[in-house]
């Protein structure tokens, strides 16, 4: 397996954790929230392989960015891989249902495992799982809580759809 590197970001969110296999990100864990991560004993920290995905963060907190172009490589089953390009297609300040995610990856029956999915998404904001809300309209779970997903749909002017 390839070496770990991590490095830590502040955003206006708080504390982010970056970890990359090479150039290839593998994990954005909010440092905030009952889902925060902590670097692994045998990684190594160096911010070197995260300078585009800082840039690019920064540009979208900034609202100069709607759309990340990053080399990604989230771990997972390939069900949640699935799950997590669809994630991609939702575009920046649009909701949609995780029923109508569903729909997209031709699961109609499987929105409570597109859910358990999308709340696994080793890569938050970068694949936006905080763009899919309850069948309602109601904000519902976010890994870093409501509050950053509230945020976020702010950010992206998408608030009032939740």
């Amino acid at each position: 397996m390839t070496d770990i590197a991590y490095t830590f970001i502040d955003t206006p969110l708080g504390e982010i954790l970056l970890a990359a296999q090479g150039e290839r990100l593998t994990l954005l864990s909010f440092q905030c929230g009952d889902r925060s991560r902590a670097p692994e004993p045998d990684w190594v920290r160096d911010a070197k392989p995260h300078r585009e995905t800082i840039r690019q963060l920064r540009a979208y907190f900034a609202g100069r960015l709607d759309r990340f172009d990053l080399d990604l490589a989230p771990e997972g089953t390939r069900f949640q891989k699935s799950v997590w390009r669809a994630l991609e297609t939702i575009p920046y300040g649009v909701t949609t249902t995780y029923g109508e995610l569903a729909r997209r990856i031709r699961r109609p029956t499987a929105s409570r495992a597109v859910g358990a999915a999308n709340g696994a998404n080793p890569l938050p904001i970068v694949l936006p799982c905080h763009r899919v809300i309850g069948s309602s309209g109601k904000l519902v779970g976010y890994g870093g809580g409501l509050d950053l997903k509230r945020h976020l749909l702010r950010l992206e002017g998408s608030l009032a759809a939740a």
